[in-house]
């Protein structure tokens, strides 16, 4: 009778503690970026293999404005991981640009692929190279992105930050502009391919064009730092592109705030890596997910703890 009643009591409580369960369930965010970017795929990607794999989490993926708002988030506590680029990152613990006087308590946790600086601009409106955007409406995009902020930089060294008729538009604004012919070029950094340039490229009576720029690195590392890289977009990456693209690029990282802790940065990581081909089903850039790429200076800020254990174990060794 005694077993009788204390089934019945449970059955009870349940009922008028339907969350019971739930409250013991973590409940993670890792801050994204724009849908129509690459980093919104990746997180949703992340954010189902950790809820799938480690028991008692609960992990969502949110649309932000991109690296900045990204790292802003995780530093106040109110996302537990975010995608960005490094040189945002950098800014970010140094205190620095966007983050003048507000150093973010960010670590790395993974070194991931890297993003491409497109500068995006159609055939048939005169612009053939960089020096053709002066007086032109330009989109450096989103507020709070870290096109912004690498896009800025890349004006800044040909000399053109100051003469664009300067938009802050998001990606799929950014496309969906081009399409109106409202503005004459935007710039994204992403992932290759990203979905918004592949809407663009097959627009009906659109001939996409991207602009060589890889000449303004070595001026951008002097300023800020050895952080970008000359890199190219292959030939038919997007639809009638038929040549190679001399362009910019910066690593992007996987990053969460220094006061996570170790077991949790330990157990992220591990997922990742050891679930790389569910990752890549997601999108081909998680193909360039890779330990050795751990060690290669792509990170500029120290890596958390529990990633650092991590990597030691699959024998490579970081800061």
């Amino acid at each position: 009778m005694r077993r009788a009643f204390l089934i019945h009591l449970a059955a009870a409580l349940a009922l008028l503690c339907p969350t019971a369960a739930m409250s013991q369930q973590r409940m993670l965010a890792i801050a994204a970026g724009n849908t129509g970017g690459v980093y919104y795929p990746l997180a949703g990607g992340l954010a189902a293999l950790l809820t799938k794999s480690v028991r008692g989490w609960q992990v969502t993926a949110e649309v932000t404005g991109g690296s900045v708002d990204n790292l802003r988030l995780v530093g106040a506590g109110r996302a537990d991981l975010a995608f960005t680029m490094a040189d945002a990152a950098w800014d970010a613990l140094s205190g620095r640009d966007k983050f003048k006087g507000r150093p973010q308590p960010v670590r790395t946790l993974m070194v991931l692929y890297p993003n491409r600086m497109h500068v995006v601009t159609v055939e048939g409106n005169g612009i053939a190279s960089m020096a053709d955007l002066k007086g032109r409406r330009v989109s450096v995009g989103a507020p709070g992105s870290a096109t912004e902020l690498m896009g800025t930089r890349l004006l800044e060294a040909y000399g053109l930050d100051k003469t664009i008729r300067r938009e802050r538009l998001g990606i799929n604004e950014s496309v969906n502009a081009m399409k109106d012919r409202k503005i004459d070029a935007f710039l994204w950094a992403g992932g290759l391919p990203t979905a918004g340039i592949m809407d663009l490229a097959t627009t009906p009576g659109t001939k996409l064009r991207l602009l060589d720029h890889a000449a303004a690195v070595d001026g951008m590392n002097r300023k800020y730092g050895p952080l970008y890289v000359k890199s190219r977009v292959p030939a038919r990456t997007y639809s009638a592109q038929d040549k190679d693209v001399p362009i910019a690029i910066v690593w992007n990282l996987l990053v969460a705030n220094a006061s996570m802790s170790d077991e949790d940065a330990y157990r992220i990581v591990k997922t990742l890596v050891e679930n790389k081909p569910a990752m890549t089903a997601v999108h081909r850039e998680a193909e360039q997910f890779a330990v050795e790429n751990q060690a290669g200076g792509g990170s500029p800020i120290p890596f958390h703890p529990g990633a650092i254990r991590y990597f030691a174990e699959r024998g490579v060794q970081l800061r």
